[in-house]
């Protein structure tokens, strides 16, 4: 009996910890990563951090011990001010006039062979192609002789006519305006297209914030040292900021319909998510079901998102995680309004 009330006792010390952690979790979105850089590195573990206070709480209610109290406690506040991890129940409604919208970060088209498999690229294309979305945004894009994206409007910006990297909106409906934000210092970036639905005019962003460059298949995510790692990424989330605000801006002068999809390197605890998706629908959490895991790691991180303003009904979301065609799944969603 002592044993077990040792273990159980370090438990709910080890229990409290991240309870504890993940109720301070909830305040990270009110908090700039330029006033505080370390809370913005701990928003990436929000998810790690819900479940494991899950796993406490199944393992006390097992136990039938007074202590699940303490994980239920911060898990039902988070139920309430914070975004949700897991979807328990979906959407799928199907109108006629839906507008399908994909968003993929696709890693370059496999155009440094990360994957082995000399096929990826084309796998990618056939596979944007049978999904046929009426708008697709995709990050890391690589202007390969090879593209084959059947829709008829597109709006390409590269970093510079030599270099091929950039971003890309393909779309079903005429283009009849294009711009971008031209981050400084950065490899990233974020472009727009106003696309003409009929007599609709709807604005279409595609975000690509500033890379973290975590390689998950790396010891330390590619770095030498943790201190260098902190640095790095610190040092990443505050170009985060200044990109996000550019974003507001640029996006709070248009007054119609409005997509903010992409890449935002972040998660749904963060600051910047907070400030990208304010009076927004986030098209998961309306007609999403499960994890939403959309980053290829250990445990669910949704760093890519599909946004809509408030007018726009989500009918459903789907998050493409069987295929092995980049690090990141691809994205779609089905709105009208």
């Amino acid at each position: 009996m002592k044993r077990n009330s040792l273990v159980n006792k370090l438990l709910f010390f080890i229990n409290s910890l991240v309870a504890t952690a993940l109720l301070l979790s909830y305040i990270l979105p009110f908090i700039s990563p330029k006033t505080i850089p370390a809370f913005a590195v701990f928003s990436l573990f929000v998810p790690l951090l819900v479940i494991i206070n899950l796993l406490f709480l199944g393992y006390w209610l097992f136990k039938l011990h007074k202590n699940v109290l303490l994980s239920l406690f911060v898990l039902v506040i988070g139920v309430f001010i914070s975004t949700p991890l897991i979807k328990f129940s979906g959407k799928e409604v199907i109108l006629n006039d839906d507008i399908k919208v994909m968003s993929f970060n696709v890693r370059m088209f496999n155009h440094y062979k990360w994957n082995e498999d000399a096929t990826t690229e084309q796998q990618i294309y056939t596979f944007i192609n049978n999904q046929s979305p009426d708008i697709i945004a995709l990050q890391e894009f690589y202007h390969s002789k090879s593209l084959d994206i059947k829709l008829p409007y597109k709006y390409i910006k590269t970093k510079s006519k030599t270099n091929k990297f950039g971003l890309a909106i393909y779309s079903k409906y005429p283009i009849i305006n294009s711009g971008s934000l031209d981050f400084e210092h950065s490899a990233n970036n974020t472009i727009f297209v106003d696309v003409l639905k009929n007599k609709d005019t709807i604005r279409v962003y595609n975000v690509h914030l500033e890379s973290l460059k975590i390689n998950p298949n790396k010891e330390n995510f590619g770095e030498k040292d943790s201190e260098r790692l902190f640095k790095r990424l610190t040092n990443g989330f505050k170009k985060q900021v200044d990109q996000t605000n550019r974003i507001s801006q640029h996006e709070d002068v248009w007054i119609g319909k409005k997509i903010v999809c992409g890449d935002f390197n972040n998660t749904a605890y963060s600051w910047v998510y907070k400030q990208l998706a304010k009076n927004k629908k986030d098209a998961f959490i309306e007609a999403g079901i499960g994890l939403g895991k959309s980053f290829r790691y250990t445990y669910p991180m949704r760093i890519d998102f599909i946004l809509t303003d408030e007018n726009a009904t989500i009918n459903h979301f789907k998050t493409f995680n069987k295929l092995n065609l980049s690090d990141h799944y691809s994205i779609m969603t089905r709105l009208h309004w």
